[in-house]
């Protein structure tokens, strides 16, 4: 795929700058947010102030300069001196306007003609500028050069005249502009205020730079604290020195975080001692009928002239025990596949009806001869996409089950039902039930309701394990109801569509 070169070069900043360890730190990018947001407003105070003053400066110095020209402009009609520049006062007034504004005053007649310089080097000359042209139709303009350091307006001159008529003795007033009145001033004086105001900021922004580089320190270091307090109490935790839960109430976050590990905590605590009781467990399961097998080879041993029928007794017991051990060892290998995770299942879509049926096909001699009754009811067909191996022995499970545990001259229902996300499988049965106490252990590994009576029909105490663990692999559920004495009813509830997480 092609990648444009500016795409490429920020990749390449990303990566570069995630391998600096220490711009990885959240204590490091506290530090530069506060510090960046600190910053960016005295910088921007200072310019504001600096732009603001230089505004103020050049407005205040252009309003007195038109101010000083509108007088001298009205000096220069009352003395002629567009006619007549030998005039001492406004030649004085003329220099001492220069003088005051350290600038240049150009006085030009309506035929563009200058009539006086203060610089001496353009008297008699004709000048031609857009701003004079405009200023001599009577626009007065207004200029500053920040780059060059200077102001430059332009004033007409204007002489009032009344305007008679030989039909009325009405007099009207008319403004006449008879020149223009060029001035260049300098703001050499405004610029060296801002060099000096300039100076000034700087150190006050220097002074206000170390203040927030120390809070920004402080406060990356009080924000921070929090997550280093849990993080100390994780790895104490991870030592095993404490089992205690953590508990960093400093901020929600790390309260949030430390009831979070504590679930975790808890979580592992009970698969610890789940992992140790299974261990137990099948140390013991498989154990006991190899005791049984060792008591029964070793009284056959220890005997002499035994007759045969003692013999074929004896063995038909030790072959009953390793059918015994045959079975736990089948149940855990297939309690092992099935804590395997969800990719090792073999997803297709498969006719539950079918499915159902062969299980209720294969399990019917067992009910016949337990006398009872086996009945299936489809309610509609269905057809989802489940693991066939691992679905058929769950449902398998449930039902023989629910034969073996069942009265005599009793009955077995299972009821297959969908709606358009789910299909149900209800297995229903009027057998012994399970205690109140007991529901919530029936899932448990090698665990036993009646401990005699399980050993007496052969189960090994996985099948439920088993069953649960195939169903949630399918992102199922299951639930239980159940009266002692009266029956259980166990409900399985499938996705019809598998979705892989």
């Amino acid at each position: 795929m092609y990648v444009p070169n500016g795409a490429w070069g920020i990749t390449l900043l990303k990566e570069k700058l995630h391998d600096i360890k220490i711009l990885r730190s959240l204590k490091t990018r506290i530090f530069l947010i506060l510090l960046i947001v600190g910053l960016i407003p005295c910088i921007g105070m200072r310019y504001a102030i600096l732009k603001n003053y230089e505004q103020r400066a050049v407005s205040v110095r252009t309003s007195d300069i038109s101010t000083q020209l509108k007088i001298l402009a009205d000096h220069l009609i009352t003395y002629h001196y567009l006619q007549d520049t030998s005039s001492e006062v406004i030649n004085a007034e003329i220099d001492q306007l220069s003088s005051l504004y350290d600038g240049r005053v150009l006085i030009i007649n309506g035929d563009l003609r200058v009539m006086k310089d203060t610089y001496g080097i353009s008297e008699t000359k004709t000048i031609i500028s857009e701003e004079v042209v405009r200023c001599i139709k009577g626009e007065s303009t207004s200029k500053y050069d920040k780059e060059n350091g200077y102001i430059e307006m332009t004033i007409p001159i204007t002489e009032t005249i009344s305007v008679g008529s030989d039909q009325t003795t009405v007099t009207e007033k008319k403004d006449v502009v008879r020149g223009v009145m060029l001035v260049s001033a300098s703001t050499d004086s405004i610029m060296a205020t801002m060099d000096i105001l300039s100076r000034n900021a700087m150190i006050v922004e220097v002074i206000a730079v170390i203040g927030i580089l120390v809070i920004s320190i402080l406060a990356a270091k009080a924000l921070i604290h929090p997550f280093e307090k849990i993080t100390e109490a994780l790895n104490q935790a991870q030592e095993g020195y404490t089992n205690d839960p953590i508990s960093v109430k400093d901020c929600l976050e790390t309260e949030h975080i430390g009831d979070a590990f504590n679930r975790v905590l808890s979580r592992m605590k009970l698969l610890d001692d789940s992992r140790q009781e299974f261990v137990s467990n099948v140390s013991h399961e498989l154990k006991t009928p190899i005791t049984s097998m060792k008591v029964l080879a070793d009284s056959l041993i220890t005997q002499n002239d035994v007759p045969i029928e003692v013999y074929q007794e004896f063995m038909s017991d030790i072959a009953e025990e390793i059918e015994r051990e045959d079975k736990i060892i089948t149940d855990l290998l297939s309690l092992v596949k099935m804590d395997r995770t969800a990719a090792d299942l073999n997803i297709a879509q498969v006719d539950i009806n079918v499915l159902v049926e062969l299980i209720m096909k294969r399990l019917r001699p067992i009910a016949q001869k337990r006398d009872v009754e086996l009945v299936y009811e489809s309610v509609r067909p269905v057809t989802a996409a489940v693991d066939e191996v691992k679905l058929t022995l769950a449902i398998s499970n449930l039902v023989e089950n629910a034969i073996k545990y069942n009265k005599e001259h009793g009955w077995v229902k299972v009821k297959l039902d969908a709606d358009h996300q789910f299909f149900t499988i209800e297995v229903a049965d009027s057998g012994i039930g399970i205690p109140e106490e007991s529901l919530e252990h029936i899932y448990e590994r090698f665990y036993r309701v009646d401990k005699s009576r399980s050993r007496e029909i052969g189960g090994t105490g996985l099948g439920l394990a088993i069953t649960r663990n195939a169903i949630i692999m399918h992102r199922g559920s299951i639930k239980v109801v159940s009266e002692e004495g009266v029956g259980t009813t166990f409900t399985v509830k499938i996705p019809l569509t598998y979705i892989a997480v």
